[in-house]
């Protein structure tokens, strides 16, 4: 039971971040700069390969499922450093837009690599709590 509550979490933020992405790419006509793209390599299979597991009744596997996320978080984290002053890029964008361009901003602090890093932070840290920390529930509640 728990695996599937997990599942439709992952499901659902993902979908959210693909669609979301696509909007501001496709709609809004935002460019992704280069870190995005490398961000959306990681969310689209997540979204994709958790689908085809709930659609198969199949549980998925969420150890890969974590890789993705936890290299995704990685990259983000990187970027929101990048993006907020906090360090220099090491290499300079070479293509499109700025890795530091300021292209939305609502309220103030919600920015195009904070949502990627909202996004990556709760698959992770889900999947992680599910993965690791919900086993030794488990085994308590056996003794």
């Amino acid at each position: 039971m728990r695996k599937i509550k997990v599942q439709l979490f992952v499901l659902i933020t993902s979908v959210f971040g693909v669609f979301g992405s696509l909007y501001f790419s496709e709609i809004m006509k935002l460019p992704p700069c280069s870190l995005c793209w490398y961000q959306r390599i990681f969310l689209y299979p997540i979204a994709i390969i958790t689908l085809i597991d709930i659609l198969r009744g199949q549980d998925s596997d969420l150890y890969n499922i974590l890789g993705l996320s936890s290299i995704g978080l990685i990259i983000s984290s990187y970027h929101n450093l990048l993006y907020y002053g906090f360090i220099e890029n090491i290499v300079p964008c070479s293509q499109g837009i700025s890795c530091t361009s300021r292209q939305i901003e609502w309220l103030g602090f919600i920015t195009i690599p904070f949502l990627s890093w909202l996004a990556f932070m709760g698959l992770s840290s889900v999947l992680i709590y599910s993965l690791f920390f919900a086993k030794t529930e488990n085994r308590k509640n056996e003794k």
